[in-house]
């Protein structure tokens, strides 16, 4: 295989790529990480001494790519076989990049904190978070009043982002019946095939989620 994608299936960053990389219909190979294994996590540093998933390897190049808005970058530039993920137009490509870090900063940052929060046993308080993925999801609802998808038209890095910062945060703060433009846009998300497929490789990992009780019962 030309590349090699190092993730954990449960990941909402290894999600978002591995949604570009079925977007463009890419061959690669799966090596899943456990961070709490030695060995896993001895690879993954020699790789990105960060120790952070996703990385992709890229063997013809020899060159290893982290930080999952870079690696569809990278994928895009030298591996789309279809449409591009982030179009060329320099205006168009600017707004898409600003929805995928507003995804990523916006969304999955409070989420992640929330969910830490559990895996920690620290009993927080989470009301600043909470209250974050609240104004986030106005944000969105305003946003996606007038278009198809995050940045437009057309599906895009920003949806990629998306799909898996919507999925876990639903499972927190789920979004409330006055948001109709964003629980539209979530429902389009999850029709799409690239995040489907993806929920279907995450569902058995779905039980040692610590907010598992929050997943709808049509994913699992």
């Amino acid at each position: 295989m030309p590349l090699t994608l190092y993730f954990h299936p449960l990941s909402s960053y290894c999600h978002k790529v591995l949604i570009a990389l079925y977007e463009h219909d890419i061959e690669f190979e799966k090596k899943i990480i456990d961070l709490g294994n030695e060995a896993d996590r001895a690879e993954l540093q020699a790789l990105w001494p960060l120790v952070k998933f996703p990385v992709i390897r890229d063997h013809a190049r020899q060159r290893d790519v982290a930080e999952s808005s870079i690696i569809i970058e990278y994928l895009d530039h030298f591996h789309a076989r279809r449409h591009r993920l982030i179009p060329d137009d320099w205006e168009a490509a600017w707004e898409i990049r600003l929805w995928d870090r507003f995804f990523d900063l916006h969304v999955q940052g409070p989420m992640n904190q929330i969910v830490l929060d559990r895996l920690r046993s620290a009993n927080g308080d989470l009301t600043r978070e909470r209250a974050a993925l609240t104004t986030a999801y106005g944000m969105l609802d305003r946003q996606l009043a007038s278009r198809t998808w995050a940045a437009g038209d057309d599906f895009s890095m920003a949806d990629c982002a998306a799909c898996p910062a919507l999925f876990y945060a639903g499972t927190l703060v789920p979004f409330a019946d006055d948001y109709p433009h964003l629980n539209a846009y979530f429902e389009r998300l999850i029709t799409r095939p690239s995040f489907q497929r993806v929920i279907d490789e995450a569902r058995p990992w779905f039980s040692i989620y610590p907010f598992a009780d929050g997943i709808a019962q049509r994913f699992r």
